[in-house]
């Protein structure tokens, strides 16, 4: 029953990807790619990588490809446009993708990756934790490595925080307490008009 489960979500992973390429809609093609993403969740689950597949549903899923879906529909994005000239960069795409092609038949292949050179995985205990054995490894063999990398974050934050808040001459600012005190006479005025006559028919 693995193996059957396995292949179904392999398949829809492999169409999904195909849609993600070759729908002319991008919301259609950031839609199929959730449906990508939520297809190797459940891969990783099946390999009993829990922490992987959760990271992956709530990193990717439910805000990075929100945010995408939101720019994608709030842009006026001319499809006409961005299909001229695609002849023209239709050989050059297909020999990068016939070199990548290439490139992933010698890495991913029967030598390295197959049933007969790998070892199959060793089951775990019913009460066994792929998080808590990530955490273990985390906060002891590579905390050293964790704790700079939180450190080198933190300095992108306040740098991306101190290069948005700095004060440029030609950028207009609003004063939010100068619009609470705002009067209706200073923002609407309301003009008296006659109104016009209905001109018979002829």
């Amino acid at each position: 029953m693995e193996h059957i489960i396995f292949y179904i979500f392999s398949a829809i992973l492999v169409l999904s990807a195909l849609m993600v390429i070759t729908v002319r809609n991008p919301v259609h093609a950031a839609l199929f790619l959730v449906l990508a993403f939520f297809t190797s969740a459940a891969l990783w689950l099946l390999l009993e990588a829990e922490f992987l597949a959760l990271t992956l549903v709530l990193v990717y899923v439910g805000a990075v490809m929100v945010l995408f879906l939101f720019v994608v529909m709030m842009l006026d994005i001319n499809l006409t446009v961005l299909r001229e000239g695609f002849a023209s960069y239709l050989p050059v795409g297909a020999l990068i993708a016939t070199l990548i092609l290439i490139e992933m038949a010698l890495v991913v292949g029967s030598k390295n990756f197959g049933l007969d050179s790998v070892a199959a995985p060793v089951p775990h205990a019913a009460g066994y934790s792929n998080t808590q054995a990530l955490g273990n490894v985390l906060y002891t063999v590579y905390v050293y490595p964790f704790e700079i990398a939180g450190v080198i974050l933190l300095v992108a934050i306040i740098g991306a925080i101190t290069l948005t808040l700095r004060r440029r001459p030609q950028a207009k600012y609003q004063d939010p307490s100068q619009q609470v005190l705002v009067r209706r006479e200073d923002r609407v005025r309301i003009i008296k008009m006659p109104s016009e006559k209905k001109r018979g028919k002829t």
